[in-house]
């Protein structure tokens, strides 16, 4: 019975979504009645797990996208099992041998910036959140610059890479990396960024994550010629160093943890930055538009990927960092439409060189699985729900300067 009306209420969104089941442009097709048994028990959670057995399917990766977009649009949302972020799981980070089947460097996981897309950038006044803000040497409000980049014109699979790079010199700059600087890279996303900081002729040191693969990274330092200049460090490792490095810089981890997690990981960035360093930090994060059937079906990511999956708006992210450290947000940067471009080519990537992945190990269901958060991503991002930032953070008191 349950199936039943899970099948039911399936056919009702798919029609409000302006999709079709049937005939030879059916925008998906079920192939096994199972499917509903998922969705009756599950939600979106079983919806995921129903395309990861094969019990549904689309055309192609990109029908994927549109017909998630076209679901939570018509506000698609059967009763999901609701996981709350782990604080204490791993954050989800994909194996190395994985993401060299879908990023345009063959290292680097993250998001880029295409460079037809113009930024403009405009001055702020924003509330400031930290405590006893108003009162004696604490302001009440500070300045933000928020720079917009307009969207890229007719991107490719060969612009990701260039894309990916110009996110690396990006954050780089942000943090005024250059000769002498010692660089924290935390934790560190592949190779890419700790490369070109040692290109300015910075003192690198990067973290690998509990479930990273330093062995990985220390073979490709190996293999670039920079085993030397880069030292590979535990957390445990980390935390016993207090105000060592002149810049820190991350790129899409921030999203990957829950709340609490957040405001422990800002907190020990802000213990091991030097006095008068700088922060500079990529993340997606989700815009108010985020609607309560795009939040369900997040949940097919936190069940299978990044246990911790919380997006915050860069508001939120502003008041934890002024109420859990004494750094602060002033600069911003936001790029949509390179979130949905970047998106789109790793996903594209990735459908390019599936037999690749399946002769490196890893099977059909794992395959879909990473399809399908590629196009649940590109869904929201489609429809402004998730946005790509750069946060850049400074100490409070710095005199003046910026």
């Amino acid at each position: 019975m349950r199936a039943r009306r899970a099948e039911s209420t399936f056919a009702r969104a798919v029609s409000a979504a302006g999709l079709t089941f049937d005939g030879n442009n059916a925008d998906l097709i079920v192939d096994y009645a199972e499917l509903f048994s998922r969705i009756a028990v599950n939600g979106w959670v079983g919806l995921a797990e129903g395309y990861l057995a094969g019990e549904w399917r689309t055309a192609s990766s990109h029908k994927l996208v549109d017909v998630l977009a076209a679901l939570i649009t018509a506000n698609y949302r059967p009763k999901t099992i609701r996981l709350k972020p782990s604080s204490g799981a791993s954050s989800g980070e994909p194996p190395a041998s994985l993401v060299a089947h879908y990023s345009g460097d063959g290292m680097s996981p993250f998001q880029g910036h295409f460079a037809t897309g113009v930024p403009t950038t405009e001055r702020v006044i924003v509330k400031s959140w930290a405590r006893g803000a108003g009162k004696r040497s604490e302001p009440a409000r500070h300045y933000v610059d928020i720079t917009e980049f307009g969207a890229p014109l007719n991107t490719m699979r060969q612009d990701l890479a260039d894309a990916q790079t110009r996110s690396a010199e990006m954050l780089l700059e942000a943090a005024h990396t250059q000769s002498g600087t010692h660089l924290l890279v935390s934790p560190v996303p592949g190779g890419a960024l700790p490369l070109a900081a040692i290109r300015l002729g910075a003192t690198v040191d990067c973290v690998v994550s509990e479930t990273g693969d330093a062995r990985t990274l220390k073979e490709l330092l190996v293999f670039a010629g920079a085993a030397d200049a880069v030292r590979v460090m535990s957390p445990d490792e980390l935390n016993s160093t207090v105000g060592a490095f002149d810049a820190i810089i991350s790129a899409e981890y921030l999203e990957t943890l829950s709340p609490r997690s957040k405001a422990s990981y800002l907190a020990g960035i802000d213990a091991v930055l030097a006095p008068g360093g700088r922060v500079a930090m990529q993340t997606i994060v989700r815009t108010e538009t985020m609607t309560p059937a795009a939040n369900a079906a997040l949940e097919s990511l936190r069940a299978y990927i990044w246990p911790g999956l919380s997006f915050a708006t860069p508001e939120e992210l502003a008041r934890l960092v002024d109420r859990h450290t004494g750094l602060r947000v002033i600069s911003e940067t936001r790029a949509p439409e390179h979130l949905v471009a970047s998106l789109s080519l790793q996903r594209t990537t990735f459908d390019g060189r599936a037999r690749d992945a399946a002769a490196d190990g890893f099977d059909p269901v794992y395959r879909r699985l990473w399809t399908w958060q590629f196009a649940l991503r590109e869904a929201l991002a489609r429809l402004g729900m998730l946005n790509l930032t750069q946060l850049t953070l400074v100490p409070r008191s710095r005199r003046g300067r910026r």
